[in-house]
């Protein structure tokens, strides 16, 4: 089943409460574009759209934690135009997305990663599928690096397509390299042959890493 976006409930830059847009243009200026880094193991392609700092770093906070869904739009649209222009494979079955822990969906009333990938699946106009399930464990906010490793896990929960696009929100330590690698190697396993990833933000390579 598909998640359902609610209409937006605001009139202002979501990064700087000015009138108009979210993003307004000159917030969008601002925005530095994803570092480029190592792929997760199984992953074809990784497609990231913004730097996790500045005026990203807000954005991505607001989107996530204060539900902020009015960015929701232009995320996806960004992100299903840099599908294309990244050299991603084409011809995609399905989209997917990695489930957030349940106790952090109830709180945040709503699964921030489900929803962008239904937004980019509808662009796209392929199927979306829930495929993938979260084992149980701890918050990542607040944890140390050693500690953020460790985690989150992932299990098919239903036949593959054999080309998937799997949608989450960031990218940060090694922890979430790990974790996309984990939910790769769980479509593999359930019969998928290629998998891209996409992510709204990472985080720059040369520093540490921010709350998850």
């Amino acid at each position: 089943m598909r998640a359902t976006t609610r209409p937006p409930r605001w009139r202002s830059c979501i990064t700087c409460d000015g009138p108009g847009p979210s993003p307004c243009r000159r917030c969008a200026a601002l925005l530095e574009p994803a570092p480029i880094g190592p792929l997760p193991d199984g992953v074809d392609a990784l497609v990231a759209l913004l730097s996790l700092e500045g005026i990203g770093r807000v954005l991505v906070h607001r989107w996530k934690f204060d539900g902020r869904d009015d960015a929701l739009g232009p995320l996806a649209m960004a992100l299903h135009g840099q599908l294309g222009a990244s050299g991603a494979p084409a011809g995609l079955d399905a989209v997917t997305w990695a489930p957030t822990a349940p106790a952090r969906r109830r709180a945040r009333g709503r699964d921030q990663a489900q929803a962008l990938a239904d937004a980019v699946a509808r662009l796209a106009d392929v199927p979306l599928v829930g495929l993938l399930a979260r084992a149980p464990s701890r918050a990542q906010t607040g944890r140390s690096r050693a500690e953020r490793l460790s985690g989150p896990r992932f299990a098919a929960l239903a036949s593959s397509p054999p080309r998937v696009l799997v949608v989450d929100d960031v990218v940060t330590t090694g922890a979430t390299l790990a974790a996309a690698a984990a939910a790769a190697g769980a479509l593999r396993s359930a019969g998928a042959s290629c998998v891209v990833a996409a992510v709204v933000a990472r985080t720059p390579l040369a520093r540490a890493s921010p709350p998850h």
